[in-house]
Formats: structure tokens, sequence, C-alpha cells
């Protein structure tokens, strides 16, 4: 087993997108369960790509594929609580990118819940890897940290 990751703060992250909890976030133990943090990694790192032109969810030829994603959590979230996810990009290869994603408390400073989420870019039609695309890279480059 390896060693837990240190908790991150918001200074870890460099794009930030507010998002309400629902009440059927919530499970039997009164806290949002935890595949509804996954819900939140896609949801910030996609509506990132669609507010910047990168993603066209019926046109785009080339797409992001989820191949990996993993969180820690730290502290319980419940309804009706908004939370911040926040973005960067950990690592940016030729054909993936690897996103850090934090959750915080709307206006806490440390992650609630942290993890990583990576895409592999392909040809939708073809489902084979290419390299991203040169604006999305270049944008990615610039919330890398």
């Amino acid at each position: 087993m390896s060693e837990r990751q240190p908790r991150l703060t918001r200074a870890d992250f460099r794009v930030f997108r507010a998002i309400p909890t629902r009440w059927h976030d919530n499970d039997a133990f009164g806290h949002v369960n935890n595949v509804v943090y996954y819900g939140w990694f896609d949801t910030a790192v996609n509506a990132w790509l669609i507010e910047n032109g990168f993603l066209d969810l019926a046109g785009s030829e080339v797409v992001g594929l989820v191949v990996e994603t993993g969180c820690t959590y730290f502290e319980s979230v419940a309804f009706p609580e908004t939370v911040e996810a926040g973005i960067a990009v950990e690592r940016l290869g030729n054909s993936s990118v690897t996103y850090r994603i934090g959750i915080f408390r709307q206006g806490g400073d440390q992650a609630a819940a942290q993890g990583r989420f990576t895409h592999v870019y392909v040809e939708r039609a073809s489902q084979k890897p290419v390299p991203i695309p040169t604006p999305l890279k270049a944008a990615l480059a610039v919330i890398q940290s």
C-alpha cells in the first residue's frame, strides 16, 4: 500500500468551479457518497474543456477518454453544501494529461478530498491514441503546476 498523499490547499490548483451538492448525493451515513466525487472530477475537467472551446460533445473529432482516476478523502461533505472543485495539470504527455483535482468546502483552504483524473486523447471514430491538439496542449501548460 502506498503512503497517503499530503493534503493539498487552494494554492495547489489553478482553476476553480463551484458545484452545489444535491439531496440524493447523500448516502445512508449522512454524507456525500464516494462515487459522487468522481462525478465532480468529471464535471470540473469537462466543463473547463467545453468553456474554453476544446470539447464539443457532439462534434469533436479528438476526445479525451478517462483511463485512470483515484481519490483520497480527508473529511465528509454533505448536502446542502456547495463545493469548489480545483483543477491543475499534474502531468502533460504527448497523448495524455493527468489532472490534479481538489474538492473544497466553499471558502475552505484545505481539500476535503483530492485525486487524479487521466485523459488519453483518441480519434473519436477509430478510438486510436493521437497527440493532444496543439491549442489544447498550450492551454493545459498554462494550468500545469
